[in-house]
């Protein structure tokens, strides 16, 4: 295969989301094989035994080649294993955050994964709504930035209630998936997930502007584990 140059983003790193199903041709050896060979200094991948019939196990690869990323994929897929879902998108800062001192930036754009002691898991993508008031919905978009920077540090405040439970990772993925972020969540306990989204989902950013795609839900471990846990 050849060699291809890089692709990256300007700031911060890419991250891949692979929600895969076993097929009787998976590859144990192959498997660990393809994170091995996407595993470096600059690149991570988790590995996640997920529950529920959506898949098997899931993989978060993060870092700053996007051929990188994308080669796990292939080798992934030549391993045995059907995608049945995924998703693409770039650690960021938000927008309403811009003066964030370099201590607090350099974790959102550089995560180092997984946390220690959680290892509950969740995935989950998010817009935006775009409605008309008529229709019971707000348009996010329309709101003047002061309102919108104020619902956000609204949502962020009752978030940081669950400092030291949860560790958030959120990534931007407008134009290059079908919602506008992806948020990676870890816990210590299984409820923690739950707690958090149902208490942020009270804010009027999220009660009335947020729209929620399909949730991932899984048990961190390293690669060899999981292969265990799903039988492979």
């Amino acid at each position: 295969m050849s060699q291809q140059p890089e692709v990256t983003t300007s700031v911060g790193w890419g991250v891949l989301h692979l929600f895969c199903k076993l097929t009787p041709a998976a590859d144990r050896s192959g498997l660990l094989a393809a994170v091995e060979a996407t595993v470096d200094d600059d690149h991570q991948v988790l590995s996640v035994a997920v529950l529920g019939h959506k898949a098997d196990v899931g993989f978060m690869a993060l870092g700053p080649d996007l051929w990188r990323l994308r080669n796990l994929q292939t080798l992934v897929q030549q391993a045995g294993l059907e995608v049945a879902d995924s998703y693409v998108s770039m650690t960021e800062v938000s927008e309403y955050a811009p003066d964030l001192p370099p201590e607090m930036k350099t974790p959102r754009l550089y995560p180092q994964l997984p946390p220690e002691g959680k290892r509950a898991f969740c995935f989950y993508p998010m817009s935006k709504r775009r409605g008309a008031v008529a229709e019971g919905s707000g348009n996010w978009f329309t709101l003047p930035y002061d309102e919108r920077r104020e619902l956000m540090y609204e949502h962020g405040t009752s978030g940081r209630k669950f400092r030291g439970r949860i560790l958030q990772v959120v990534t931007g993925s407008t134009g290059v998936d079908d919602f506008e972020w992806g948020v990676t969540l870890f816990g210590e306990h299984l409820d923690d997930l739950k707690d958090v989204v149902y208490t942020m989902r009270f804010d009027e950013a999220s009660a009335i502007y947020g729209e929620f795609g399909t949730f991932y839900t899984g048990l961190l471990a390293d690669t060899a584990t999981v292969l265990d846990r799903i039988g492979l």
